[in-house]
């Protein structure tokens, strides 16, 4: 019985034989729910089975949203008039590498990722993140979200700092860099220790929350993990636009922050914001160099001062 309904005669009610006729009577015995809620409420009444559901539902939105934020990125590298946008314009992906990071991509997804997937639910029940409906109200899953990028944000600097370290970047982090000029598609090209460390920022920040609070509805995970999706994507694009998001977010890293970092192999670690790697002067680039340089040769020079008085 799927706990989308606290009503169980109510879920026995609507319950069809094709989605499609679940979905109607949804809407014919509980029209106060808005359309999302209807057709996310006909998906678990309709499996019955709602770790399956869970399963298939996280798993289809993963390659959907991954895929397809990443074909927009891939047509435009083969049309020169964005070239002008591009951060680094003499390094275009060829269709030969981006098969080849496809490939590896499907594999990761297929036997990194599918199982912690498909696994989910139970411990969302365990957790106490719920599927029912309705959905919480739309202030309380912003906020949500919200938190969720800044808390992932300080994970990802700091593990990929790590991942900067000896043994870390030799054997897991270097496979990453492999894409000095990185495309849309390359964003979860990655080792599997790296995928499932890094990963735990988008999925663990969340389960901590809910670990604290006791509260959380599966759909905020979704949004999140979709508008994270996004921001993976973008960021690994190559081009920076006139109306990219950092250019009305100062503290939005975007393209622009983390092309440097794989184009100079160091700094820029954070993923969404730029407030830990310039308060920690981790800035990555030249500009970021000379800066650093410049403030090293001031201290220098009072330090010279205070001795000589």
């Amino acid at each position: 019985m799927s706990a989308v309904f606290n009503n169980a005669t109510l879920s026995n009610l609507v319950r069809a034989t094709t989605y499609a006729d679940t979905l109607k009577n949804i809407q014919n015995y509980k029209p106060e729910l808005n359309i999302a809620e209807q057709y996310w409420a006909a998906w678990y009444t309709y499996m019955n089975n709602d770790i399956l559901a869970t399963g298939l539902m996280f798993f289809i939105l993963h390659e959907v949203i991954y895929f397809g934020r990443s074909l927009p990125w891939f047509i435009i590298d083969q049309i020169p008039y964005f070239r002008r946008w591009k951060i680094q314009p003499t390094k275009i992906p060829s269709t030969k590498e981006q098969l080849y990071c496809l490939k590896s991509v499907l594999l990761s997804h297929f036997l990194v990722e599918a199982i912690p997937i498909w696994t989910f639910h139970p411990m969302c029940q365990k957790l106490g993140i719920t599927v029912e409906v309705p959905f919480p109200d739309l202030k309380t899953m912003t906020l949500e979200i919200c938190l969720f990028f800044v808390l992932e944000d300080m994970w990802h600097y700091w593990a990929h700092r790590l991942f900067h370290y000896g043994v870390f970047y030799k054997y897991i982090h270097k496979q990453h860099h492999r894409y000095a000029a990185p495309f849309g598609l390359s964003a979860e090209y990655a080792h599997p220790a790296e995928t499932m460390s890094l990963g735990f920022g988008t999925v663990g920040m969340p389960i901590l929350y809910v670990m604290y609070t006791g509260k959380l509805h599966l759909f905020t995970l979704c949004l999140w993990v979709v508008l994270r999706l996004f921001q993976a994507v973008d960021s690994h694009s190559g081009y920076d636009f006139p109306w990219s998001l950092n250019k009305f977010l100062p503290f939005w890293a975007g393209a622009e922050h983390h092309d440097l970092h794989h184009h100079y192999f160091i700094g820029n670690y954070a993923s969404s914001f730029r407030w830990w790697d310039f308060y920690l002067d981790t800035e990555a680039g030249p500009e970021a160099k000379a800066a650093r340089e410049e403030r090293m040769k001031l201290k220098a020079n009072k330090g010279a001062q205070k001795k000589n008085q």
